[in-house]
């Protein structure tokens, strides 16, 4: 039994904070502003600063489930919508892994502290995030070497139409979020989910060393 705990926290905590990285960074409106004007959209898109910081709104709106597709269709074409609808199906089963996963580290961490295994509790928190960190390492330097490769087969894998293939020229959506957007929030994403596995392996660390002191002391 305290092995299957020790799994779940081991996969299901660190898939909590990386899918809480992605949400983070998703609607974090200065990250876009910032983007809009290094990527000179306004000049591509024929839009302002402000109109493109009203459609960044909508658009967090409807990926948060706020609004439906009619509010996108003052701004984007049959096609550009048809994709976000796809996106907003792709972030509700998203959410949905997210709260799961939340539930079932709690419990995990909830019953290795019933069955006062603080030491695998311990480990669980702080040798599991290493899996993580290899695989982040991994894809990051996948990345550098042909981001548009594996941004293709993310697409590839995620998506079962071609609707994510937008035209540069015409489609508003694909000028406010050029690859370079998606390569810069990708970067932060990264970062700030490496933060988060920091600090859990720092808990693991002590409540590891905490485990050791309470053993000591029964013993």
């Amino acid at each position: 039994m305290k092995r299957i705990f020790v799994i779940a926290l081991i996969i299901f905590l660190p898939l909590y904070l990386l899918l809480k990285s992605v949400e983070t960074h998703t609607f974090n409106k200065d990250f876009y502003i910032n983007s809009y004007k290094e990527n000179k959209v306004s000049e591509t898109s024929g839009k302002t600063l402000q109109e493109l910081d009203e459609i960044t709104e909508d658009l967090f709106d409807y990926l948060k489930g706020k609004a439906n597709d009619s509010l996108l269709e003052k701004n984007f074409n049959k096609r550009e919508i048809l994709h976000m609808r796809d996106v907003k199906t792709l972030f509700k089963y998203g959410y949905m892994l997210k709260y799961f996963s939340l539930a079932l580290s709690l419990l995990s961490i909830g019953a290795l502290c019933y069955l006062k295994k603080y030491g695998s509790l311990g480990k669980s928190l702080f040798y599991g995030p290493f899996i993580w960190w290899g695989m982040m390492i991994i894809l990051f330097l996948l990345s550098l070497s042909d981001f548009n490769k594996y941004f293709t087969y993310f697409h590839l894998i995620f998506f079962n139409n071609d609707l994510w293939l937008l035209d540069p020229k015409t489609d508003l959506l694909i000028q406010m979020l050029p690859l370079e957007f998606f390569i810069g929030i990708f970067k932060n994403i990264i970062l700030l989910f490496l933060l988060l596995l920091s600090i859990l392996q720092l808990a693991g660390y002590i409540v590891l060393r905490k485990g050791k002191d309470w053993s000591d002391k029964r013993n």
